[in-house]
């Protein structure tokens, strides 16, 4: 144990979308490290918070007709919120749009230039003539220079996965309008980057942590690292000293976020923020996302030793999720919502705690699967653990009223010691699922050793003999909750308090399941988990599917808006005019309704996702456009054969101005 303090902090949630559970896939292990390394005897502090800057929330901001900040908020107290829920318990939540980190960011970026870390050059950038403005980063899509992949401004985020500066990318468009973007040249300032490679070089090999962590920042290190343009041409963000024509990127002042909101925490209790970001043998330790490691193993380091802080202890990295073994993809309808669908749906966030904790190693690829989530909390949560706890509380309170005299035996703490520290080895390690994956076999222990020794059967002729099992159980039970309240810390404290404990569970150390359990009284216990049944699992799979099936269709109809074509190619599209003679909503979905459309001497049956801004009523009647030779698909399992036109986000169909005959051709 070190008698410096750790500071944990997570990837800053992006504030222009809502938490879904690929962002659980890094907080969730981060806090459950961290309630366990108090419950270690460590000093720690979780800090976090949301990441308010950036052209994706400028762009957010436009399209939903408010301010960047605005939506920022709106975010931030979203995430807040859901975290709590999540029992993800950071220490200070704070917003990187805060004036605390425009001026922490504004004092660090000035010591860099005065140390000779930053210079301008002139750069060609690209800039829309239509919209008359630069397009920094996301603004802007083009092939990559390396892979010659689609790429947006600042990643080939669909190849190689290489950074891009500004100018680099080729045949840029701009996202905005669709038009092709010019070359313009445009003064930025960039940090030397380059001067750091001998000293990262050094650094990572002993940079703690996920190995994946280290050996893709070696990688790309090793392949030699160039300078880094740290400002952009944005009205969002926070100035660049001396330049109110320019903003210092967003993964300058999101990480330098770390350092203020240690700050903000140490104003509120009395602490010294120094003592975690200076000095040679700090201990900060960055959980994130697989993706973001170039981020925060190279550009962030050189920038703390630039500026003379102190650099990262360690950086654990997650691997990626999938949604039923699909890549998870929010367009393709792919993802679940950690509120809409499920801490809404009544589940309990420590079901998902554990699933996302024991599915599989930290670094490796996790699948989320409705099926499999059912199968692992029946038998594990429900089967194993819930199971072993309440028939020995149950049996307790029923046959002695509580924790009867006596002595535990040897061979309960000798299992509960090597389950300590065993699972001690692993959190140090990182290695959670096995951690987990420990306790589990303390629980699978108790089940044995409980069924073995039979004390139902001991108590009509040998009630000390019984007394003595259930004493011994009991002690494991103790045990289970104790180990286990990191990860399940709402249905640890129900156990807690069914032990006959007062206070939080989470006071005790990892060492009081050492404690020999005394004599006492028990409540009448409750089962700590139920059954997640067939119905309600089926219930969930239908929500994703159709996601998935909405998506796929919009998909379809955005690839049929956007596609260039010549006049020969309208020619070839046949559009008329309909009448809707009949309007229902298809079952299972809140967005779609077909339709029987009189087409001129044919009635087409046609499903049109417009449910959420017209009633089937509203609809009957009336004259829309068609386009009839579309090819015949099945949305939702009914057969679709054309699509009704509409145009906006509200799906306003199009009509004729004047009553006309239906099947009407549209030239």
């Amino acid at each position: 144990m070190s008698d410096k303090p750790l500071l944990v902090t997570c990837g800053l949630p992006y504030t222009n979308g809502s938490c879904h559970i690929g962002h659980l896939r890094t907080y969730v292990p981060a806090d459950f490290y961290v309630r366990y390394m108090r419950r270690a005897g460590e000093e720690v502090v979780f800090v976090c918070g949301s990441d308010n800057h950036g052209t994706p929330v400028v762009i957010s901001a436009e399209q939903n007709g408010t301010t960047p900040r605005e939506l920022c908020e709106r975010y931030h107290h979203h995430f807040d919120e859901t975290f709590r829920r999540m029992h993800i318990s950071f220490d200070h939540f704070g917003m990187t749009d805060a004036e605390s980190n425009h001026r922490r960011t504004q004092s660090l970026v000035s010591r860099l230039i005065e140390r000779g870390y930053i210079y301008p050059m002139i750069v060609s950038q690209s800039y829309c003539p239509c919209c008359s403005r630069f397009l920094p980063d996301r603004y802007v899509e083009g092939i990559c220079p390396h892979c010659g992949a689609v790429a947006r401004g600042d990643e080939c985020d669909q190849g190689c996965g290489q950074h891009l500066e500004p100018g680099e990318i080729k045949d840029p468009v701009c996202k905005i309008c669709g038009t092709k973007a010019e070359s313009r040249d445009q003064e930025h300032y960039f940090f030397k980057l380059s001067e750091f490679g001998d000293f990262l070089l050094e650094y990572l090999p002993h940079l703690r942590g996920t190995s994946n962590a280290r050996n893709y920042a070696l990688g790309w290190v090793k392949e030699g690292l160039r300078d880094w343009c740290i400002t952009r041409t944005l009205d969002w963000g926070v100035r660049f000293p001396g330049h109110e024509d320019l903003v210092v990127y967003v993964w300058v002042d999101a990480p330098i976020g770390y350092i203020t909101f240690t700050e903000e925490y140490a104003a509120e209790t009395g602490d010294d923020w120094k003592r975690y970001w200076c000095g040679d043998d700090t201990r900060v330790t960055h959980f994130i996302g697989g993706d973001i490691v170039y981020h925060h193993c190279i550009f962030w380091p050189a920038l703390l030793k630039a500026a003379g802080y102190g650099v990262p202890h360690a950086v654990v990295a997650s691997g990626m999720v999938k949604i039923d073994e699909k890549t998870f993809s929010k367009s393709r309808g792919y993802v679940v919502w950690t509120n809409e669908d499920y801490l809404d749906q009544g589940l309990s966030p420590d079901y998902l705690r554990y699933y996302l904790l024991s599915y599989t190693s930290h670094t490796k690829e996790l699948n989320f699967s409705w099926k499999v989530f059912q199968e692992r909390a029946n038998n594990e949560l429900v089967g194993t653990l819930g199971n072993f706890m309440y028939r020995t509380l149950l049996f307790a309170y029923k046959e002695f009223g509580g924790v009867p005299e006596g002595s535990v035996s040897p061979e309960i703490f000798g299992e509960i010691r090597a389950c300590i520290d065993a699972v001690d080895r692993d959190m140090r390690a990182y290695e959670f699922k096995s951690a987990i994956d420990t306790m589990m076999a303390l629980a699978s222990f108790g089940n044995t050793y409980i069924q073995q020794h039979a004390p139902w059967k001991l108590v009509r002729d040998d009630p000390a003999a019984a007394a003595s099992v259930i004493r011994d159980c009991l002690q494991i039970v103790q045990a289970l909750v104790i180990l286990f309240e990191p990860v399940i810390p709402g249905i640890a404290q129900e156990a807690w308090e069914m032990l006959g404990n007062a206070g939080a569970a989470n006071v005790s150390g990892v060492s009081d399941a050492l404690t020999e359990i005394t004599a006492r009284t028990l409540p009448k216990p409750a089962p700590l988990f139920e059954k997640l049944d067939d119905d309600k699992i089926a219930e969930l799979e239908k929500r994703l599917e159709i996601r998935v099936e909405e998506a796929k269709m919009k998909e379809a109809g955005m690839k049929e808006a956007g596609m260039e074509i010549s006049i020969d190619d309208l020619s070839r599209v046949e559009l008329r005019t309909g009448r809707i003679l009949s309007a229902e909503p298809v079952q299972g979905s809140k967005k779609l309704l077909r339709f029987e459309v009189d087409i001129g001497g044919e009635v087409r049956q046609i499903v049109g996702g417009v449910a959420e801004f017209y009633t089937p009523d509203d609809l009957i009647g009336k004259d829309v456009v068609v386009v009839a030779n579309l090819r015949a698909a099945k949305i939702f399992g009914v057969e679709s054969r054309g699509m009704l036109l509409a145009a906006g986000d509200e799906a306003s169909l199009l009509v004729p101005l004047r009553p006309v005959t239906p099947g009407t051709r549209i030239r």
